[in-house]
């Protein structure tokens, strides 16, 4: 009684109501102000951050070693030790793309260094084996259009490099033409062209839906005209603006891969509604079984990218951690597949059989919508 009456003569003040507690049962509103002190935020702030992380040490190793088991105790009611499906699956669907972004963006940087690299070296022997002017100005021209692009899109130093290197390139060719008795190459002009300047194709034709409205008609052209040229610059021009075109799709998809795989998972549990119909139970229970099944994905794709950049990264340090790491991430790999079977068995409770013929259907199913939703983000990102 003595909590109760702390709050005589109190009303919300948001909705007037006379408070009998520390929260107002008309709306909710606590009566604590959210004007506090500095430490009070700190506290709160370490207690959420603790609480959250004893949810992750509860969910994560559940998620990853006990097939189906986070599910039925959702199905149970015990879940306020675990992290809600719908934010897990969210979560390390972001993770996973933020890592394979960071590996593969590192991995094209590293391609792409090494190309320029090799471009800036003196390649004026090679005009030796030229037998003509004209085979001396084509490989002149090849090589200073692999020049001008690092101008571009390399850094000051590689900039400053690749002017030089333009410069002996010219001196050496003209050497060859004079040892020819042709004409001396032309003055160059002192700006480098953009090294996608003439790889842009002219402009498509606009796309015309007659179900849709201008403004829908007028981006899907956009997107086209965006995908032509994107594609024209990877296969027509240089390696290093190829690379820079790659770079600029893989940003694109990688940034419609996380809403993609959002739209993948209410499928996905409509697929599992459609295969167990007869077992009677609430579309939202598939949905709860989607959803571990995509967060489980996610985990598992994490740990092998994970896995894969500490073994590179290893490798030139400790060789006789190959052959451990290898084995490692053979096993990796076939616990997805065992680990959704046994998954889809304990859930279900269906025969060994049954089990196996559904999972076998579902997965193909899965793989082909899987396929759909991955080439509509590779569409989209080759649009950007």
């Amino acid at each position: 009684m003595k909590e109760l009456t702390s709050f005589e003569g109190l009303h919300c003040a948001n909705c007037g109501e006379p408070l009998q507690g520390e929260f107002c049962h008309h709306c909710g509103q606590s009566v604590h102000s959210v004007l506090k002190p500095m430490h009070h935020m700190v506290e709160e702030t370490v207690e959420t951050v603790l609480h959250i992380d004893s949810r992750i040490l509860h969910t994560l190793p559940a998620l990853f070693l006990k097939p189906g088991f986070l599910t039925l105790e959702y199905f149970a009611g015990r879940r306020v030790r675990y992290i809600a499906p719908f934010r897990l699956m969210f979560v390390l669907c972001l993770l996973v793309f933020f890592v394979l972004h960071l590996a593969t963006t590192e991995f094209v940087s590293h391609t792409l260094g090494q190309y320029q690299s090799e471009v800036l070296h003196d390649g004026s022997k090679d005009f030796a084996h030229a037998n003509s002017a004209t085979a001396v100005r084509d490989r002149l021209d090849d090589q200073l259009n692999a020049l001008n692009a690092v101008q571009i899109y390399g850094d000051s130093d590689m900039a400053a490099q690749a002017v030089q290197a333009k410069q002996r390139l010219r001196e050496a060719a003209n050497r060859r033409l004079a040892e020819l008795h042709a004409p001396p190459l032309a003055v160059p002009s002192s700006a480098p062209k953009a090294a996608d300047e003439s790889a842009r194709l002219k402009p498509i034709q606009p796309i015309r839906l007659g179900w849709l409205p201008d403004f829908a008609n007028r981006r899907l052209t956009a997107m086209a005209q965006h995908v032509v040229d994107n594609l024209h610059l990877y296969k027509h021009v240089d390696a290093v603006s190829r690379e820079a075109a790659r770079q600029r799709m893989l940003n694109g998809i990688f940034g419609k891969l996380p809403g993609a795989m959002l739209v993948l998972v209410p499928i996905f549990a409509l697929l599992l509604k459609l295969f167990y119909v007869f077992k009677r139970r609430l579309y939202m229970e598939h949905l709860i079984v989607a959803l571990h099944s995509q967060a489980f994905l996610f985990l598992w794709l994490l740990l092998c990218i994970l896995l894969t950049v500490f073994a590179h990264w290893l490798e030139p340090h400790a060789l006789w951690t190959t052959w451990p790491l290898n084995w490692l991430g053979r096993i990796l790999l076939l616990w997805a597949p065992v680990y959704l079977f046994l998954m889809q068995k304990r859930l279900y409770r269906q025969g060994w059989l049954m089990t196996w013929l559904k999972y076998w259907c579902i997965g193909w199913c899965y793989l082909l919508l899987l396929g759909l939703v991955l080439t509509m983000a590779a569409i989209l990102g080759a649009a950007q």
